[in-house]
């Protein structure tokens, strides 16, 4: 451990830091608790005491206290969705988005819906915002309107070609406005479902139901755009067949009418002109296909590309992942030009347009609304995905500790006394370093799992 510290270049204090972490005596407990978290970038530190006591008799069963852990302090999983903020927690939240986004496009019971869901008709839509002003890009084999063929990884793509004539005042209220643009197009996707199927809109609820799971994802040129699961259901939600009118074409059509419809307008404020928000003309509508069709996007397509998404923001267009106050701030923290303007015109606007909050949602460009997002009947929740985990590892332990399992007995035959104190979150500089080497190891053995995986299957296959 000292060698790879010194290898790797540690300023002193850092290195004397970890020196001092590694050489304790606690040190092997004080892995195991980072472990548990899968090597969480700033946990929250508890201070407190548990005690397991027999109800009858009044026996103490189990006792634990954080005086015996490294430093007096439990340390628990930040739980950040952000992978810029921390890679494992964002890792953790974006398998469990994962599985909530498949389950609702090839059915889990154990997650709230069946198996029958796969012949529900399914869409996947992207809805973007609309032009702000020319910027570089990739046109398909031609160059780019400035003349260049600009590379993937190019720094300058979705910046203006001019950015004096670009509309960053409408890019920043068009991110903001985005999530009141959804909920319209949520609301005219029934109503365009209903008229094509000629029923009236209840007549439509009533033999049908929409179910929805969605993330936002971040253009190049800042600008916030839409991925969504699009499922018909019968009219109890997925346990029920859709009616024979409600096609996968008729959905479709729909999506593209009710997206066309959208409009959220803006009132006119001090030097800024009235405007009316819409959708982009750049809609894309495609067709889910069970994994044995053949066909290019799959279920497990679908989810792994939303679980990808829903652990980034903002930060992935140049900008940052924490609130900035002012200008200044943006300049020093060496922010991009494009992305930079785009604060400083959140930062303008907030004054004439102060219900919308436009300087606290600057660092996001404007975007105030949540990233990941279902509708109540698409599948289960990522707070039972969470509580299924605790009770597993809540199982886990009472198993190790000789505890009866409460559900064994009708009736709670344990008393469980807990008090808890934030003591705070993070890290000192050496301890930081070695819970990075820890996320990074866990994170090899993963990949290398993964990598067997493929080969242990087929030598199963072959002994089978």
């Amino acid at each position: 451990m000292t060698d790879t510290a010194t290898q790797a270049g540690l300023d002193p204090a850092t290195l004397s830091d970890v020196l001092r972490v590694a050489g304790s005596a606690d040190f092997d407990r004080w892995q195991e608790q980072i472990k548990r978290t899968g090597g969480c970038a700033d946990p929250i530190r508890l201070v407190g005491a548990t005690k397991t006591l027999d109800r009858a008799t009044g026996h103490v069963l189990h006792a634990y206290s954080t005086d015996q852990e490294p430093g007096g302090m439990l340390r628990l999983a930040c739980g950040n969705r952000r992978a810029s903020r921390c890679p494992a927690c964002a890792w953790t939240y974006a398998g469990d988005t994962y599985h909530l986004i498949r389950a609702g496009l090839v059915g889990d019971p154990n997650k709230g819906t069946p198996h029958t869901v796969r012949d529900h008709p399914r869409a996947f839509a992207t809805l973007t915002a609309p032009s702000f002003g020319p910027v570089h890009n990739r046109p398909g084999n031609r160059p780019c309107a400035c003349g260049t063929r600009h590379a993937e990884d190019a720094p300058e793509l979705g910046t203006p070609l001019n950015p004096t004539t670009y509309d960053y005042a409408g890019a920043v209220l068009w991110n903001n406005h985005a999530s009141e643009l959804w909920r319209y197009f949520t609301i005219y996707l029934r109503r365009e479902i209903a008229k094509r199927a000629g029923l009236t809109q209840k007549a439509a609820r009533e033999q049908s139901r929409l179910s929805f799971g969605k993330v936002a994802e971040y253009q190049k040129r800042g600008a916030v755009h839409f991925h969504a699961v699009i499922r018909f259901d019968g009219p109890e939600g997925p346990d029920t067949p859709p009616p024979a009118w409600a096609t996968l074409d008729l959905l479709t059509d729909a999506i593209r009418a009710a997206a066309a419809r959208v409009e959220v307008d803006v009132p006119p404020a001090g030097d800024q002109p009235a405007r009316t928000l819409r959708w982009g003309t750049q809609l894309d509508v495609r067709t889910i296909k069970a994994f044995d069709e053949g066909e290019e996007i799959t279920e497990q397509a679908v989810a792994s590309y939303l679980a990808k998404y829903a652990t980034k923001a903002a930060e992935t267009t140049g900008t940052l992942d924490r609130r900035v106050g002012n200008k200044e701030a943006a300049v020093l923290l060496g922010v991009p030009d494009h992305p930079r303007r785009l604060i400083e015109a959140c930062l303008d606007l907030h004054p004439l347009y102060p219900d919308r909050k436009l300087r606290d949602w600057a660092h996001m460009l404007g975007f105030r609304g949540h990233f990941s997002t279902k509708s109540r009947r698409y599948s289960t929740t990522l707070g039972a995905l969470r509580q299924t985990r605790a009770d597993y590892r809540a199982a886990q332990q009472r198993e190790a500790l000789g505890l009866p399992d409460p559900d064994d007995a009708p009736e709670a035959t344990t008393l469980t006394l807990a008090h808890w104190t934030y003591a705070g979150h993070g890290y000192t500089p050496g301890e930081s370093w070695l819970a990075a080497t820890i996320h990074r190891d866990i994170q090899q053995n993963r990949e290398t799992a993964r990598e067997e995986l493929p080969a242990l299957l087929e030598l199963e296959g072959a002994a089978v």
